[in-house]
C-alpha cells in the first residue's frame, strides 16, 4: 500500500496578538488629536473572542474601526477573521460596535471549500471536515501542494492556515 500524505486547514486567531493589537489602537487613540475630549473606548472579552468599541458617533466609530483594523494588520492578525456587528446606540450619546473573532472554520465554508476542492478533479484528493478544521491527503505529495496552492488562490472568508504536515 502506498503511503499517504495529509495536511491540515486550519483557520485560527492569535488572541495574545489580538489583545496587542488593541493595546497599540489604545494608546494612538489617546494620542490622536480627533479623539481629545471625545469617549472612545475598546474592550476585548476573551472567553466570548469579541471587541466591543464605543465611541461619539459613526463618524468617530469608523475612524475608531480603521484605527483598530490597522494595528491588527500590523499584527499580522487576518481581519479576515473579524465579522463586524450594526452599530447601535448606547446611553450617554455614544454608539457601540460588537466585532467577532471567527475561530476556526465555519461549517458552511468547509462545504465550500470540499465543494471547491472536488470540482478541480484533482486525483486522489480526499477531503474530511473534523470539527472546524479541514484534513486534505493524498499519496502525491505534490497533489497536496497543488491543493494548498489553489486553495492560497481563493477566498473563502476567513484566513487559512495549513499545517500539522504528515506521512503515514
Amino acid at each position: 500500500m502506498a503511503a499517504t500524505s495529509s495536511f491540515d486547514v486550519t483557520s485560527t486567531v492569535d488572541l495574545q496578538e489580538v489583545d496587542n493589537a488593541l493595546n497599540q489602537a489604545r494608546k494612538e487613540v489617546v494620542q490622536r488629536y480627533d479623539f481629545k475630549g471625545s469617549k472612545a473606548d475598546i474592550q476585548f472579552n476573551k472567553a466570548d473572542s469579541t471587541i466591543t468599541l464605543v465611541a461619539d458617533d459613526e463618524f468617530k466609530m469608523t475612524a475608531l474601526w480603521e484605527i483598530v483594523q490597522g494595528r491588527m494588520i500590523k499584527r499580522q492578525v487576518p481581519v479576515k477573521n473579524l465579522t463586524l456587528g450594526e452599530i447601535e446606540h448606547a446611553g450617554g450619546d455614544t454608539v457601540r460596535r460588537v466585532v467577532t473573532l471567527q475561530q476556526g472554520i465555519p461549517t458552511d465554508a468547509s462545504r465550500a471549500i470540499v465543494k471547491f476542492i472536488k470540482d478541480r478533479k484533482l486525483k486522489k484528493i480526499q477531503a474530511a471536515i473534523q470539527a472546524d478544521q479541514l484534513r486534505i491527503s493524498s499519496p502525491s505529495r505534490d497533489e497536496l501542494q497543488a491543493v494548498m496552492q489553489i486553495l492560497k488562490a481563493e477566498d473563502f472568508g476567513v484566513a487559512l492556515q495549513f499545517g500539522n504536515y504528515r506521512e503515514t
